[in-house]
């Protein structure tokens, strides 16, 4: 009986036939080659395919899945596909073009929204019904692959939905769209925070025994929770948040709250850099400003730069908006009515869990009304609403899912296998920085990975090198973003690979930097050369090739010179060093001659080594080729 209801309910569950979340209205597929078509329907149905003068047909499997193949066909449409069984699908405007996966985590996830000040033009002029995104949403799977996307759908790049693009892969496929003028999708899986193990499959990660024995532990679902559990309750234990801006009978962002006892403080900066050590907790930032009366009775904004951790804003006494983490820009939208002439109250409540807290320099601070500004800069009051106890290192650590192996890979890549793509785009690294060496392995693992599961073994994998980061050090010094942009340096020895250098392109205070543009734009350069077989284009800024000692001097021989090499600004060559035997490595003279760069240093007589933008933020590297593209940090010893 147990048996008959299960296939009863087997029958009525795929009693029609039933499309993946890809396979839908407006979806491009990828010319040239053969197209797959597949879904689910009752054991035994016959399916019949139509479209663009082709045909096709599938008889449904006892698993209740169907798989047709359409021949490969070139650019075009639209078009509208028939699939015939117990039911008729019609699926309309169809395009056939190049498909990229574009992947990774928060440089690849960050939508043009985020950066609507800056690409706010861009965003406007949006018309392009040819380049199309699926937004894949974040989901996670432990114990295997998913069959389907629990949801999505593809938009066109439009003023109101380009929006929602990755900013990256928006700039790429514009770039390509208007130099071919063939359709493009973009399938969007990517989400902050994230390790590149992650986005790996578990028979991508077999030769890495540590990383197999944390898959295999996770697939038990009832350890994961049980350990998730014990985590949950020892916070819970160890910290229990009693705010006194909120406890009191007046709240701190009342207008009628009296500030007695506050302290000053600038903005933007940390509270640890103004005389406050080691709180963790709520800081309240209290401020009077005075508002012309032409910047009232309109909508206003609100740029509070970035904060560190969470905050909220109120303006006379009344909640704006509130950020939860620490790295999105913070843009308050004022409706009109809020702001007053004259004398106008602001409150900012920081809560910081970690490290330095309150506002991030070098980032805009002002209120923004009928054309006119108010700047928000300068000395502020402050006062401590709570300071959070230090939290007990325990055993015990929560397990995040999208952090574990395997995982994104379940959920976000394995359903778009049989979807025939063009290539791969991938902006990912900075959550390895921790374990930046293990990075060259796993790096050409993830590429045979996708390789293998897209049955391409020549799938284009294009990926963006990691830009400067963190504070400037004005001496020789080590870093974990160095290795990792080694890593990808050497990558390139995997045949059809490509790199996007953008070593001039980050912010040292932003690990999400606002330029994006130029970085789709690289990335479409290195597609346009080594996808699209453009011979004669220079690509790529200038790679280290080989080093020769010649007496006291170092000769540095480089590709991808292009018309020369030059530096960017005019001035001499920066940020290259040079050592001995020691490895005690110094700041090193330096000059062009033709295609080679020549490093010598005063005192270093027996030199052996040289480094180039060797550090986290190498600020002012300026070596670069006559097309304006930056050479790629190097090091020549190993």
């Amino acid at each position: 009986m147990f048996l008959c209801l299960n296939l009863f309910f087997f029958q009525q569950t795929f009693s029609q036939v039933t499309l993946p979340r890809l396979i839908r209205d407006s979806m491009v597929l990828q010319r040239d080659a053969k197209l797959k078509i597949w879904g689910w329907a009752s054991p035994g149905e016959k399916v019949s395919i139509r479209f663009n003068g082709k045909s096709a047909h599938a008889i449904t499997a006892s698993d209740g899945k169907w798989n047709a193949t359409l021949p490969a066909m070139k650019a075009g449409g639209p078009y509208i596909m028939h699939i015939k069984g117990k039911n008729t699908i019609q699926l309309k405007d169809v395009l056939i073009g190049d498909v990229w996966l574009c992947a990774g985590q928060s440089n690849m996830v960050h939508q043009m929204s985020l950066h609507n000040i800056t690409y706010a033009s861009d965003i406007a002029e949006a018309n392009y019904p040819e380049i199309r995104q699926f937004w894949v949403a974040t989901e996670t799977s432990l114990t295997g692959p998913e069959k389907d996307y629990s949801s999505g759908s593809w938009k066109w790049a439009n003023p109101k939905d380009v929006a929602d693009f990755s900013a990256v892969a928006y700039f790429f496929a514009l770039q390509i769209h208007k130099k071919y003028r063939v359709p493009i999708g973009i399938i969007n899986t990517s989400v902050g925070g994230t390790p590149i193990e992650a986005w790996t499959s578990e028979d991508g990660l077999k030769d890495f025994a540590e990383i197999s024995a944390t898959l295999s532990r996770n697939k038990d679902t009832s350890y994961v929770n049980d350990v998730n559990r014990k985590a949950a309750a020892i916070q819970n234990v160890s910290r229990a948040i009693v705010d006194k801006g909120l406890t009191g009978e007046l709240k701190w962002y009342d207008t009628s709250y009296v500030s007695k006892g506050w302290q000053r403080i600038s903005v933007p900066g940390y509270w640890e850099d103004q005389g406050v050590r080691d709180l963790n907790g709520v800081v309240w930032y209290r401020r009077e400003i005075n508002i012309p009366q032409e910047m009232t009775g309109v909508p206003a904004k609100i740029f509070l730069g970035r904060i560190v951790d969470a905050d909220v804003l109120y303006v006379n006494g009344k909640q704006i908006g509130q950020t939860g983490y620490q790295y999105p820009q913070r843009r308050y939208s004022v409706a009109s009515g809020v702001l007053k002439p004259g004398k106008n109250i602001l409150v900012v409540r920081v809560q910081n869990n970690g490290g330095k807290g309150g506002f991030v320099p070098d980032k805009p601070y002002y209120v923004e009304a009928n054309g006119k500004l108010v700047d928000l800069t300068g000395y502020w009051d402050y006062k401590v609403g709570e300071v959070y106890s230090p939290m007990k290192r325990t055993d015990v650590e929560p397990i995040s899912a999208q952090n574990q192996p395997t995982s994104l890979f379940n959920a976000m890549v394995a359903p778009a296998a049989s979807f025939p793509i063009k290539g791969v785009l991938w902006y990912q690294g900075e959550s390895n920085s921790g374990n930046a060496a293990q990075y060259r392995e796993l790096l050409p693992a993830l590429i045979k990975d996708y390789r293998k599961v897209f049955s391409q073994p020549l799938l284009p994998f294009l990926y963006v090198q990691l830009p400067n980061f963190g504070d400037a050090n004005y001496l020789p010094t080590e870093g974990s973003w160095p290795i990792l942009r080694e890593a990808a340096l050497q990558t390139l020895d995997v045949p059809n690979t490509g790199m996007a250098v953008t070593i001039d392109l980050g912010e040292w205070n932003d690990i999400h930097p606002d330029n994006k543009k130029d970085v789709g734009e690289r990335l479409a350069l290195a597609a346009r050369k080594l996808v699209y077989n453009e011979r004669n284009l220079v690509s790529s800024g200038p790679l280290f090739k080989s080093s020769q000692i010649n007496g006291n001097k170092i000769v540095i021989d480089f590709d991808h010179i292009g018309s020369g090499l030059i530096t960017n600004d005019g001035e001499e060559l920066s940020h290259f060093s040079i050592a001995d035997d020691s490895k005690k490595f110094v700041w090193a003279k330096t000059r062009i001659e033709g295609n080679k760069v020549i490093v010598w240093a005063e005192g270093i007589n027996d030199p052996k080594y040289v480094r180039y933008a060797w550090s986290d933020n190498p600020a002012g590297a300026n070596l670069y080729n006559s097309e304006g593209l930056p050479a790629s940090p190097f090091r020549t010893d190993k």
